[in-house]
């Protein structure tokens, strides 16, 4: 749930496939790419159900050689495949035919088939001195009841009988009971509160809230095209495509589906909010950009994985301002706001509340503590997730909760994800007494952790939104790129998260998944690790010293401008100041930023030493050639403006995210290099410089160094390809048959070109599953 009121306070590879287009973070962009085979592979829902009969009739070997006790059982609850043929199975558990809540637990096996690991909400042995209750199932109930009343419902009532079980989470198994009751909550919610209580004292162990809150014409998205289905002469909002997911009007109704959207016509809604259709756009646009979000980023099919459709309500209530997913109807529902005129339908908000479902069906984790934040979090996250995916102009992706629904009635959004504290009630950093808070506040961390491993730290403008994430410990951190830091989060919320994790086991959940996807101690594991620190949970990885990464000999004209970024970190912390000796008369360095800059004056060369020193005087260098040559008068010279683009997109026209100096993959020197496709899904990315070859060019050269590596396993057929045109003329073409294992220079004759300017375009073009990374650095157009 989204939570609009205050409640109560409770108890490294070289260039494998990429995945998903993103924006790139402020150091380190979305092309630091995962180890390959080690994200989820997409599986039908066949394949999926074959997964899970073949784990079910192994659950009783499973058990055994996990030594469990005799009275211990598993039963499978999901599986997860990844690429290359890791499983990693979630189970139940019972004890004498109880369910023990908290007993979950992931077994990781390789794809061989032998147990790598083991995941487990409790290391505690199950086991109770007896299954008989001393205390009754009506007193469990009666007591249960009394807490509803204490939280505020109204008119609660039990959802059937108390069932017994054994409460495990804590790491002492108590024979107890789980009373579930009903009604609404105190703001019209309808209310699903699970009371655990001591079957031998009655005393109360845990409770947890169930629900979890958080071509039409749309309120918020604009006009977009929705999928619905024709019966007879009329169209109901019923998507076909995405496991038959319906749209109802509740009419204000508390209870039941409501009435399945229909129209005469297949134009839906007027972009008024006071419009009931309007409403039904929005939520069936928000329905299917979440399920095209989860199919297409990380291979789900549908909320539990299984190709089946949830199913939404809108106009529940009067002037309920909140939304809600409730996993016990598998399905989405809204309210109408403030007055039934501002219905909270908007696309983060659907893709958060969806995502609950998602969390539900995996990891199950706890509505409460510390375990309730991350659940929140988790649907915070993938709630932007969903909205930068959708790519609407209208409602465009950002860092900010619920930022469209007004809910606060002055503008503001419901929740910050680049400095949560600024909504007046969460936290930036874990705290211990962060699991005493509500929920929705404990969340904020974990979304904390969210934008700083998007984006990393400081200030800074992305999407016209300006953002200035602190961190804990004052230190900075650069970022692995939003496209990476959901993919981080959905392998270790599906893999490793269990019912119980909270902040601490999450980091370290999510480290063993960055281990997976980037390699324990890559560049990127450590950026992650950082970045848990920064949040106030656990230690930054200890590197030694300040270093510099190495530029690119550099080439540039006499009576040019140019410019090149010296790039640097330390371990240390504080600013760093930057100095250089050598430099071509008429360029100098900003001792702040490192930004070399200016007009070289003579031709020659020289030998370039840059230095940079942190605030406790350690210091790092890095020394390179730059030549400046004169471009007439037969000599030598270079017309590429930031030939090995360490000056970011300086002279380069490209799509978004091209050129970047991620770990991920390697440059052919210095730290920057273009990066096209790598995606395994249908992607073109482009990379363009028009330049002016001289007419009194005798030659011209175009060389660049070229790296190509592929997942397709193709001999004979070409799918994935790099085109290069000059103009409109086809100049070279590469592709994933043409495969190397590191960079090969590349050289093409241009002077028939001399006295014309000419636009040089490298386009690659990749097809919808298996991808290929076209790595390109150093060029050089070189005359006479």
């Amino acid at each position: 749930m989204l939570a609009v009121t205050l409640p109560a306070v409770t108890a490294s590879a070289s260039a494998p496939s990429q995945g998903g287009t993103t924006a790139q973070a402020a150091q380190a962009s979305s092309h630091v790419q995962p180890r390959s085979g080690a994200l989820p592979a997409a599986l039908s829902p066949a394949q999926q159900a074959t997964l899970v009969s073949r784990a079910r009739s192994q659950e009783a070997t499973t058990a055994s050689s996990l030594h469990l006790g005799a009275k211990e059982k598993l039963v499978v609850k999901d599986v997860v495949k990844d690429e290359d043929g890791t499983t990693h199975t979630r189970y139940e558990r019972t004890y004498d035919g109880l369910p023990v809540l908290g007993g979950d637990l992931i077994v990781h096996q390789s794809a061989a088939g032998a147990t790598t690991g083991v995941d487990r909400a409790t290391n505690a042995s199950v086991a109770v001195a007896s299954t008989t209750a001393a205390k009754t199932a009506d007193s469990a109930k009666s007591y249960a009841l009394t807490r509803a009343k204490a939280d505020g419902a109204a008119s609660p009532t039990a959802a059937g009988a108390p069932r017994k079980v054994i409460w495990a989470a804590n790491g002492v198994p108590t024979l107890a009971w789980e009373s579930v009751i009903g009604g609404l909550q105190d703001d019209g919610t309808p209310n699903q509160l699970h009371v655990i209580t001591d079957a031998g004292t009655g005393a109360r162990l845990f409770e947890y809230q169930g629900i979890e809150t958080g071509i039409g014409n749309s309120e918020y998205s604009g006009q977009v095209t929705i999928t619905t289905t024709k019966s007879g002469s009329t169209y109901n909002l019923t998507d076909g495509t995405r496991g038959g997911h319906n749209t109802y009007n509740l009419s204000h109704a508390t209870s039941g589906k409501g009435t399945l959207f229909t129209d005469a016509d297949d134009t839906w809604g007027d972009g008024n909010g006071a419009t009931a259709q309007t409403a039904g756009v929005d939520a069936a646009y928000g329905a299917q950009e979440t399920w095209d979000f989860y199919k297409n980023t990380f291979g789900r099919n549908g909320i539990r994985g299984d190709g089946v459709g949830a199913y939404s309500r809108t106009h529940y209530g009067n002037n309920y301002v909140n939304a809600f997913w409730d996993d016990s109807c598998f399905c989405m529902t809204y309210g109408d706001g403030s007055g039934n005129t501002h219905p909270l339908t908007a696309l983060d908000v659907a893709g958060h509340e969806m995502s609950h479902g998602v969390t539900s069906n995996t990891a199950g984790l706890n509505y409460s503590g510390e375990s309730g934040g991350l659940n929140e979090a988790t649907s915070d996250i993938f709630g932007t997730g969903v909205e930068f995916y959708a790519n609407n102009a209208a409602d465009p992706g950002d860092y900010l909760i619920g930022e469209k629904i007004n809910i606060n009635g002055n503008g503001t959004p419901l929740r910050y994800q680049d400095k949560p504290s600024k909504d007046g009630g969460s936290k930036d950093y874990w705290s211990s007494s962060l699991g005493g808070l509500d929920v929705h506040y404990s969340s904020g961390p974990a979304n904390h952790l969210f934008y700083l491993l998007s984006e990393g730290s400081g200030a800074k403008v992305i999407g016209g939104v300006s953002y200035d994430s602190p961190t804990y410990d004052g230190l900075s951190v650069p970022g692995i790129g939003r496209d990476n830091a959901l993919k981080l989060w959905y392998k270790a919320l599906t893999e490793r998260f269990t019912s119980t994790t909270n902040y601490a086991s999450a980091r370290t959940q999510s480290l063993q998944a960055a281990a997976d996807l980037w390699g324990a101690g890559s560049a990127t594991y450590n950026t992650v690790a950082n970045t848990w620190a920064a949040i106030g949970v656990g230690s930054r990885v200890s590197t030694s010293g300040v270093t510099v990464t190495q530029p690119a000999n550099q080439s540039t004209q006499v009576n040019t401008a140019a410019s090149l970024q010296i790039q640097a970190g330390t371990s240390n912390g504080g600013a760093l100041t930057y100095s250089a000796t050598g430099l071509p008369a008429g360029l100098s360095i900003n001792a702040s930023s490192g930004l070399i800059s200016g007009t070289p004056t003579a031709t020659g060369s020289s030998s370039v030493t840059v230095t940079a020193k942190d605030s406790t005087n350690a210091t790092g260098s890095a020394s390179f050639t730059w030549t400046v040559t004169s471009a007439g008068g037969g000599n030598p010279a270079q017309l590429l403006a930031n030939p090995g683009f360490e000056s970011g997109n300086t002279g380069w026209t490209t799509s978004s995210g091209v050129i970047d100096n991620s770990t991920g993959a390697p440059a052919h020197s210095g730290s920057y290099k273009a990066w096209l496709d790598g995606y395994g899904t249908t992607h073109t990315d482009t990379l363009a410089q028009s330049v002016t070859i001289p007419a009194s060019a005798s030659s011209a050269t175009l060389t660049f160094y070229l790296y190509i590596s592929t997942s397709e396993t193709s001999t004979s057929t070409a799918y994935d390809k790099l085109t290069l045109q000059a103009g409109s003329t086809t100049l070279a073409t590469y592709s994933n048959l043409n495969h190397t294992t590191g960079y090969v220079q590349k050289s093409l004759d241009l002077s028939s070109y001399a006295g014309q300017t000419v636009n040089l375009k490298f386009t690659g073009t990749e097809d919808v599953t298996l991808g290929t990374s076209f790595l390109i650095d150093d060029a050089a157009l070189n005359i006479t």
